[in-house]
């Protein structure tokens, strides 16, 4: 199996939840489709979406929710 690297659209904060009190999109370990969110970033209070634009199983996440973010950074990675 390989691994495909889902980067981040722009540079900002990553969160893996919608809301601070909502469920995380994926957590590590997940399937995931090609139209899933994985997760949001946040730039100045907007907030874009993140696919996964591959699918695949076992997510693996390489940043943390909260962390800081450059456009192009590898943020999880999907077995195909």
């Amino acid at each position: 199996m390989s691994k495909i690297e889902i980067r981040s659209p722009l540079p900002g904060t990553f969160y893996r939840a919608s809301a601070p009190d909502a469920p995380p999109f994926k957590g590590n370990g997940d399937d995931v489709t090609e139209a899933e969110t994985i997760g949001v970033i946040e730039v100045m209070k907007t907030f874009q979406e993140v696919p996964a634009g591959v699918s695949g199983r076992a997510i693996t996440f390489l940043v943390g929710n909260e962390e800081p973010v450059m456009a192009g950074q590898v943020i999880a990675e999907v077995e195909v």
